[in-house]
């Protein structure tokens, strides 16, 4: 019989257990973090002195102290020392110091791809801020020079965005 979930590992109850509060209650600590997760920093490697309960960093490679061998594990700070989640696929984390999520791909931490400043490929920029619109081809007497000004225009604002290549 399991003593934890196969997922996140949260401890499971028995009957007959003693002290079964404990087990719930690492469990709840644990589900707390994870929950519409955020974490204060991915670029620490050594543990903040004064953390709040509750808490949560992302390791950063080279962690030490309490950290040490916990390279890219979710650390919640809690009233009885720091608890580690082992990401999973697809967990996400919102890292206030960056102002971005980052995702787990089951290897390694990466930046979503919808960011502030626009949407993301494989780490390039394909949809950026809006920009001006593109004026309405005008007149008739020299319709083929507004025709390429305007498609210009049209080209212009997508490689801008990252649509098509510069």
């Amino acid at each position: 019989m399991m003593d934890a979930t196969s997922r996140w590992a949260l401890p499971l109850l028995f009957a007959g257990q003693a002290q079964k509060e404990l087990f719930h209650n690492e469990g709840l600590v644990i589900a707390d973090a994870l929950l519409h997760g955020a974490a204060e920093s991915a670029d620490l490697a050594v543990p903040p002195v004064d953390a709040e309960p509750g808490r949560c960093w992302i390791v950063a490679t080279g962690g030490s102290n309490e950290w040490a061998g916990k390279d890219g594990a979710v650390a919640v700070a809690s009233e009885g020392g720091w608890r580690f989640v082992t990401p999973r696929t697809g967990l996400n984390m919102w890292v206030v110091d960056r102002n971005v999520a980052l995702f787990h791909d089951g290897t390694q931490w990466r930046e979503a791809a919808v960011r502030d400043n626009g949407l993301y490929f494989g780490g390039d920029r394909v949809v950026g801020q809006r920009q001006d619109a593109i004026g309405d081809p005008t007149g008739g007497d020299v319709i083929d020079m507004e025709g390429r000004a305007t498609i210009a225009a049209i080209l212009d604002a997508l490689r801008s965005h990252g649509l098509i290549a510069p």
